[in-house]
């Protein structure tokens, strides 16, 4: 960037999945934006690894399912979890196996409801996906990367935002002018401490230490079944699948104690036997508090992924940060875009922070199980005990369930998904026998809404959506349906637009 000021629409801080994200759905629908990020190079441990079949339809749409697969682990591979109670030479408690990829499309393709997802789940290295993440953010010319530019602070002026930053090549104070801020800035989001919004902790927080090292050894004692995850007493350890023999060990920490004095020391205590040849390649601190911000938004300034809630390396779907990222990325792209109203951006936080708490549930009560796992095992339960304990708490993952208001996903009579038939903004699809939401669309483009008509006659389709004429949002989500023309049409798009204080014409 020539110069000390810079005008952006869009101003992502953060290049890490959640910012490449959000800053490649932007230029999607057309938007361009700054990304900046204070690393020059992609992270070296990362938490997140699951990309839910969810999470992977919605990167389909921006054309990154392909690349991410071919970066992630085998469609062979079953994983799966090891329960062990004393140290890996022990033989493990209870062994639970996480169905391979090829298992799962076999399962897909016996649903005929339209729920199982167009995309098979992937667990693929963190460092792997944000590294090929940001190699997509680099290539596209909608988007200005500037790495090595650390974020400091931000005001709100005349309907704008004025942020700064330091370029580590000067290092250079950088002022860059915004209309929108988006901070994808992790958990301990400088955006965040900026805006003053506290976070609503689940629990009191009991602090952990995440040890990312390379082991050849403990790769090797894995190689026939390589589980994704091996829970020993209180340490979780997790391999990271990206071809280096990298694991990562997540342990408690007593208050007080130094984490980084010698975390190898740790990982041997852990995991009960010589660990030789360890490679510590980071240590990272954390608390389990699972908090969620009070706010996702103040004014102009949104908060997105991991720095509106604080879920990782306990839960390492990255579904709820996708969805964040996803959600905000097509709702301010509808207002610079001038069709969509203040509405939409009110409707972030109103869907995303209640889809957070929820997923925190989830994610507290796989914490609990540890908890008592490690409980029980201080206790000296036996092997038998524990077994039966996990069995009633601990299922599989099937990654069959998708979010309540997502539109079926069929395939066509022709071996081709709808889902990539639908336009990159609002479509509505037509299953009448006159076409009768051609009117309906036209009177959308006369008020600016982009709406794609999409006139099926498919009959799986017809067999399994049950109304005539469906309204799909840009991220596949039903935003309206009926079996005729409404005639106030005006109204519903009133509302999917966010003009909902609208006259009606």
């Amino acid at each position: 960037m020539g110069g000390d000021a810079s005008e952006a629409q869009v101003l992502v801080v953060g290049a890490g999945a959640v910012g490449s994200i959000l800053a490649l759905e932007l230029a999607h629908h057309g938007v361009p934006s700054v990304v900046v990020d204070r690393a020059v190079k992609p992270p070296q441990s990362t938490n997140v690894d699951y990309l839910d079949g969810r999470s992977m339809e919605l990167l389909r749409r921006l054309r990154l399912a392909s690349a991410i697969r071919a970066q992630g682990v085998g469609a062979e591979n079953s994983g799966g979890e090891e329960w062990r109670s004393q140290g890996l030479d022990e033989p493990p408690v209870l062994v639970l196996s996480v169905p391979s990829l090829d298992e799962l499309r076999g399962r897909y393709a016996q649903v005929e409801d339209g729920s199982a997802p167009v995309e098979l789940p992937q667990r693929v290295s963190g460092v792997r996906l944000a590294t090929g993440l940001r190699t997509a953010v680099e290539q596209h010319p909608l988007i200005d990367l500037r790495l090595g530019w650390t974020f400091t602070g931000l005001r709100v002026e005349g309907g704008r935002v004025v942020a700064t930053a330091i370029d580590r090549d000067g290092p250079t104070r950088r002022v860059l002018e915004t209309r929108f801020v988006a901070g994808c800035d992790g958990a301990r989001s400088t955006v965040r401490q900026c805006l003053d919004i506290p976070m609503a902790e689940l629990t009191a927080p009991v602090q952990h230490c995440s040890v990312y090292f390379r082991s050849p050894e403990l790769t090797r004692r894995f190689a026939a079944r390589r589980p994704s995850t091996v829970i020993v007493g209180t340490l979780t350890l997790q391999y990271r699948d990206d071809g280096d023999d990298t694991w990562v060990g997540h342990l408690r920490v007593a208050p007080g104690d130094p984490i980084t004095a010698d975390p190898e020391a740790l990982l041997r205590a852990g995991l009960g036997n010589r660990l030789e040849a360890t490679e510590i390649l980071d240590v990272t601190q954390w608390d389990d508090a699972l908090a969620v911000a009070d706010r996702y938004r103040a004014g102009p300034v949104f908060l997105v992924g991991e720095s509106a809630h604080r879920f990782y390396p306990l839960g390492d779907n990255a579904a709820t940060s996708v969805g964040d990222a996803v959600d905000l990325g097509w709702k301010l792209a509808g207002v610079l875009n001038g069709w969509g109203g203040a509405g939409l951006l009110d409707s972030y936080e109103a869907e995303r922070r209640p889809r957070a708490l929820m997923d925190r549930e989830v994610v507290a009560r796989r914490l609990e199980t540890r908890r008592r796992f490690g409980r029980l095992v201080a206790a000296g339960a036996s092997r038998e005990y524990l077994a039966g304990v996990l069995r009633r708490e601990v299922a599989p993952v099937d990654d069959a369930g998708l979010p309540e208001g997502r539109a079926p996903a069929v395939r066509m009579d022709d071996g081709t998904q709808l889902f990539d038939r639908l336009g990159p903004q609002f479509t509505l699809v037509d299953l009448t026998e006159d076409e009768a939401g051609r009117e309906l669309v036209l009177a959308a483009r006369r008020r600016g809404i982009p709406m794609a008509h999409l006139v099926v006659t498919d009959r799986a389709v017809r067999t399994r959506w049950n109304r005539r004429l469906v309204l799909v949002r840009p991220d596949q989500h039903i935003a309206w349906r009926a079996d005729s023309a409404p005639s106030d049409w005006g109204t519903v798009l009133d509302r999917v637009s966010g003009h909902l204080d609208r006259e009606t014409p």
